[in-house]
């Protein structure tokens, strides 16, 4: 029986999607849930899993096609009991028992796709506490299957007061906190090649293509400035009082959650405590209205070293500066490693960005379509400022925020960014982690 696979639909907006790579070739083995290719929907790269066992057929849509959803993209021979295929003088079963084992056999030496993980196993090891790094993978180029860690499941589940394998183990219930930081590139790293593999060379120039990533960036970066008519203004926060609180709870703060304390974290609750005052700020343009969010969805703006990702914290004012910490170091993790799911990307409703981790002080963001507004987080500096008449030295930040002025004007934003600092030089050491 052969089985018809389609694109599905991942958001109730998405109507089509770009196939980036083929995980598979015609005539490969599949599991059921195992990825058959990744596709591409907004900036948010996922795998497409088998809904069936069997045999890849034929593929109907190249890498690089965009796909509406429901248009069918490849076609599965969907796998029979050998008896059936026997009864019914299948001729294909040979054939397809040597590419079984031609499966195999690649992937005793071929580990390229040995750190890819497709939702089904991702989800599994997150339910059942396993570390994916020291699972074997018997899928093609090393890749972990659903049943690989399936069955790691049920060894553990059979004894779990059994030595620790060296293939598979428990994830430790806390991890030594990185020295990298993970809210901004590290900037002691040495500087990393941006070219891309699919380069091409001339006498004096090299190409390189576009993927979909930077091909959805520059669309969305064209249509935020040409629609949105921005507007921006900065205030100074002293941040003297934040940086000495900071600096007294860090290490406690590591050695019991396991995640960094970055200043990113105080930050976003005190704009999302402006926020609480000032809703407007939480809000879209909708032509002959003004939709207010009543969540407050802090976007994250997270660079890599070719794209920006934008992760979304959900229902951050519900959370703790503590909760806020675990939720940037989680979602800046799964950006750099690529595992964004298209979740993780949705209903953000006011984007901050931390541009202060390159060393900038000054910034004039580009909205995020179709937010409102687009704060920026500058680099901490010490200078002299004037106190009660007497120059004292203090750590300073520049805060910028950009503005779409169909929805708001100076005199709101001024007021918004006034209670932002407010709340920012309120830190001290009585504040509340949790």
């Amino acid at each position: 029986m052969i089985q018809e696979i389609t694109m599905p639909q991942l958001a109730e907006s998405v109507v089509s999607a770009t196939i980036v790579k083929w995980l598979k070739k015609p005539g490969d083995f599949i599991e059921e849930f195992e990825p058959l290719c990744e596709i591409m929907t907004e900036k948010v790269t996922a795998e497409l899993p088998s809904t069936v066992e069997g045999f890849l057929q034929e593929i109907l849509s190249e890498e690089g096609a965009t796909v509406d959803v429901g248009t069918v993209i490849c076609n599965i021979k969907v796998k029979q009991d050998e008896s059936e295929s026997i009864a019914q003088g299948d001729s294909s079963v040979a054939p397809q028992k040597e590419s079984l084992e031609m499966k195999h056999s690649m992937s005793d030496t071929d580990q390229s796709m040995r750190n890819r993980y497709s939702p089904a196993v991702q989800r599994i090891a997150a339910e059942n506490n396993i570390d994916l790094n020291l699972v074997s993978g018997t899928g093609i180029g090393g890749r972990i299957t659903r049943k690989d860690v399936m069955n790691v499941v049920e060894d553990n589940a059979e004894d779990h007061n059994a030595s620790i394998s060296s293939q598979a183990v428990l994830a430790p219930e806390k991890k030594e906190a990185e020295a990298v930081r993970t809210t901004g590139l590290h900037l002691s790293e040495p500087p990393r090649s941006t070219v891309e593999k699919n380069q091409r060379e001339a006498d004096n120039e090299y190409f390189i293509d576009v993927t979909p990533v930077r091909s959805s960036i520059a669309s969305n970066m064209r249509h935020s400035v040409t629609e949105i008519p921005h507007a921006w203004t900065m205030v100074e926060v002293d941040v003297t009082n934040l940086v000495n609180l900071r600096n007294k709870v860090k290490q406690e703060f590591i050695s019991k959650e396991g995640v960094n304390l970055t200043y990113l974290a105080f930050i976003i609750k005190a704009v999302v405590n402006a926020i609480k005052d000032y809703p407007i700020l939480n809000s879209v343009w909708a032509v002959n209205k003004i939709i207010v969010k009543k969540d407050i969805n802090i976007s994250l703006a997270v660079g890599t070293e070719d794209s920006v990702y934008v992760p979304v914290i959900k229902h951050a004012d519900h959370k703790t500066i503590a909760g806020i910490a675990k939720e940037i170091d989680s979602l800046t993790k799964k950006a750099r490693a690529g595992k964004l799911t298209l979740n993780d990307m949705q209903d953000g409703t006011f984007t901050l960005n931390n541009t202060g981790a390159f060393g900038s002080i000054l910034s004039n963001p580009i909205i995020n379509y179709p937010q409102a507004a687009n704060l920026t987080f500058e680099s901490i500096v010490k200078k002299p400022v004037v106190i009660d008449d007497m120059i004292a030295v203090r750590s300073m930040v520049n805060m910028c925020l950009s503005l779409d002025h169909r929805i708001l004007d100076g005199v709101i934003c001024g007021r918004f960014l006034q209670r932002v600092k407010e709340n920012i030089e309120s830190f001290g050491p009585d504040t509340k982690l949790y």
